[in-house]
């Protein structure tokens, strides 16, 4: 997935300002930071090149894996048409490009973060596409473990909680769930990642909100603890200097993440949804399937199967199952 290209170009445009040798030293303790893992006694990101270096190295992957968190969401809910966004830790806004990209009926949104430098580069580079609403967005300094969240239709949390003690992960969550129509959160596809998405999820649950996706049911995750844990996948291309600064050579990447998405208003989930990748051979698919009865089952489709079959070899993982059912192609007039 590429980022949109007026936020490609900008970026770019950003990274040419600080020499590339100070991107790439702050690109490496970021990298060091992220994989010790554990709470931020202060902010991570504490000067230009810091926050730039954020920008290159985590932006694609932020955006790829809100934007596809959000193409479940409105896939799941078609209904749904939020005009105002509350961006919590937004930092540069790439949770904001990515849900102004799904939902064109956003007219408002706000990007909270206690990171001045960071919502300086999110203003700037919003600046820089004429697509409203991103460039009359609202960019407010504050911690958010303190302060009050304005009401919005649609709230997001992207890769924030992990920087938070667990009180004020929790103390978040409930707030966003009394404020919002709409949560979503998204953290990093690993166990630890998880384990705060299940937290979210059974608070989001005890706030009041349904369920809208990744599930299929609003009862226990079927996963068991220390043997697997949910989470999907967003394919990322790389620019050039993102390969530089990744020491990679493939031109993608995939950006792995966990999610949970609810509504205040009670939300028709769909009957399953794919984990991990399809397996095909030839004449069949082999799916596993969280589904809202049985739990998480391994679900083979031949090709006996028709219809079942050729959607089948057609669904990803992340995707719902069944896919939900099209309406009819339109009919020309009678001639």
């Amino acid at each position: 997935m590429d980022l949109p290209k007026d936020l490609r170009a900008a970026l770019d445009d950003a990274v040419a300002r600080v020499p590339v040798t100070d991107i790439a030293t702050a690109v490496d303790r970021l990298i060091a930071r992220y994989r010790t893992g554990g709470e931020a006694g202060r902010p991570i990101l504490t000067s230009v090149a810091d926050v730039t270096a954020y920008a290159a190295y985590r932006m694609p992957a932020t955006y790829a894996a809100v934007r596809a968190a959000l193409t479940q969401v409105a896939l799941a809910a078609p209904a749904l048409a939020p005009r105002s966004l509350l961006d919590v830790g937004g930092g540069t806004g790439a949770a904001s490009w990515a849900a102004a990209d799904t939902y064109p009926t956003i007219t408002d949104i706000t990007v909270i973060d206690q990171v001045a430098e960071a919502l300086a580069l999110g203003r700037q580079l919003s600046s820089r596409t004429s697509a409203l609403p991103l460039p009359t967005a609202t960019w407010r300094q504050a911690r958010i473990d303190a302060v009050d969240l304005p009401p919005a239709d649609l709230v997001m949390i992207s890769y924030v909680l992990g920087e938070l003690a667990g009180v004020d992960r929790s103390d978040l969550v409930r707030r966003a769930a009394a404020t919002g129509d709409v949560t979503v959160i998204v953290e990093p596809g690993t166990p630890a990642g998880y384990g705060r998405i299940l937290a979210a999820r059974a608070a989001l649950i005890d706030g009041g909100l349904s369920v809208v996706a990744p599930c299929p049911h609003q009862g226990r995750c079927p996963m068991q603890p220390g043997q697997d844990w949910c989470h999907f996948a967003a394919r990322v291309n790389r620019s050039a200097l993102h390969r530089r600064l990744k020491n990679a050579e493939l031109g993608y990447e995939d950006e792995k993440f966990s999610y949970v998405a609810t509504a205040r208003a009670p939300a028709a989930t769909p009957p399953g949804r794919v984990l991990r990748h399809p397996q095909q051979r030839k004449g069949l698919v082999s799916l596993q399937v969280c589904t809202s009865a049985d739990g998480i089952v391994r679900e083979q489709v031949s090709k006996r199967q028709g219809d079942s079959y050729r959607a089948a070899r057609d669904v990803a993982w992340g995707d719902a199952w069944p896919p939900p059912a099209q309406p009819p192609p339109a009919q020309p007039p009678p001639g």
